[in-house]
């Protein structure tokens, strides 16, 4: 399977990059991981938005669902359909507002995703780990069926050690790396130095750092987290439109 990032910022989209979004590919599914403000304009130069087999969102925050409502009206507005005529959308239920909201007339469906069991998606089956955020929120681990690969999204979440094992020997983890290692203060999201430890810990094979602040210096968070990692865990910043096969 294939990976492309779409977005990679936390809060808000700056010098053009937009917030979380991350396509995934298998040879007949196109899942979308989170759908970020920026992230459709991403979606559409690498990939037909109408291509898409399902979406699935990891909790309700803007900056993971802002394109979500754009997206409704693509589906809305062009009648060509591919594999699937209504674009099923993946949420949980514990803010039915929001939840409720992915059901778009002739263009998406809602639907809730078990955190309590592996659903099968596609070719995948996913597990979900609800995190320590704000709002309801949920890491999610996305084996494919076909040849084993792990890929481990943490999304928004404080550290907390039930990550590592959620996270064990996962071949990709995309992990929120909000802040550099000196923040000390009451955080929601994780460190270079926690993220970095939680990778090495979990022994994922590559760490691909995300959800990053607006700050103009990425080799100083890519530095701190290969500190942390020791070696031991391949660690990549995100750029828009790179791809990481697994």
């Amino acid at each position: 399977m294939e990976l492309t990032v779409l977005g990679f910022y936390g809060g808000y989209p700056y010098n053009n990059i937009g917030t979380s979004g991350y396509l995934l590919k298998t040879k007949d599914f196109n899942l979308l991981i989170d759908c970020g403000s920026g992230v459709l304009m991403s979606l559409e130069n690498v990939l037909d938005p109408l291509k898409l087999n399902a979406v699935i969102l990891s909790h309700y925050h803007a900056d993971h669902i802002a394109d979500v409502g754009v997206l409704q009206y693509y589906w809305q507005l062009h009648e060509k359909r591919y594999q699937t005529d209504i674009l099923p959308i993946y949420g949980h239920t514990l803010d039915k507002v929001q939840f409720d909201a992915l059901t778009w007339p002739n263009a998406t469906q809602k639907v809730a995703f078990d955190p309590n069991k592996v659903n099968n998606i596609g070719p995948f089956d996913i597990s979900f780990l609800k995190t320590v955020h704000p709002v309801p929120a949920f890491a999610i681990r996305i084996k494919n069926r076909d040849n084993g690969k792990v890929l481990v999204y943490t999304a928004d979440s404080r550290y907390f050690e039930e990550l590592i094992d959620f996270s064990q020997n996962a071949d990709l983890m995309i992990a929120d790396t909000n802040f550099f290692a000196n923040k000390t203060d009451q955080i929601w999201h994780m460190t270079t130095a926690q993220v970095g430890e939680l990778a090495k810990k979990a022994k994922v094979k590559k760490l691909l750092i995300s959800h990053l602040p607006q700050v103009n210096d990425f080799q100083r968070l890519l530095s701190e987290t290969k500190k942390a990692v020791d070696g031991k865990v391949d660690v990549v910043l995100p750029k828009v439109g790179m791809k990481i096969n697994l």
